[in-house]
């Protein structure tokens, strides 16, 4: 623990808060090709380009599915995701990796701190 704390501590804030930026940045970009992973046109998208058959009715009972933020899923029927596989788990890490930079950059920052104020302390004289 205290090799941790020493490892933590030796980064600046500044380090941990470029990289919570950029895997914000990361994490903007994912969502961003897992929410156009279909395109305009599913249903072309579907037929066309990936061979797969368009279910109208699947998407007509499903229609909250494509709309939403996270899980991302664009179904062309039952079976098949036009969204790929790593997308969700991928906004998963990256969120966890913001969040976790953005918990050391204010821990680093309260301790760094916390030594400066204590290096100002004035010394009793004895």
């Amino acid at each position: 623990m205290g090799d941790t704390r020493a490892w933590l501590t030796r980064r600046t804030p500044v380090h941990w808060l470029t990289l919570s930026a950029l895997s914000c940045v990361g994490l903007f970009l994912t969502w961003f090709w897992g929410a156009w992973s279909g395109g305009l046109d599913v249903a072309e998208t579907c037929t066309l380009l990936k061979g797969q058959k368009f279910d109208d009715a699947y998407r007509t009972e499903h229609w909250r599915e494509p709309s939403r933020l996270f899980p991302l899923h664009n179904k062309c029927n039952a079976s098949y995701d036009l969204v790929p596989f790593w997308i969700n788990p991928t906004l998963v890490l990256l969120a966890l990796l913001a969040v976790g930079s953005l918990v050391a950059a204010v821990w680093t920052t309260v301790v760094r701190l916390r030594r400066f104020w204590q290096g100002r302390r004035p010394t009793s004289a004895l």
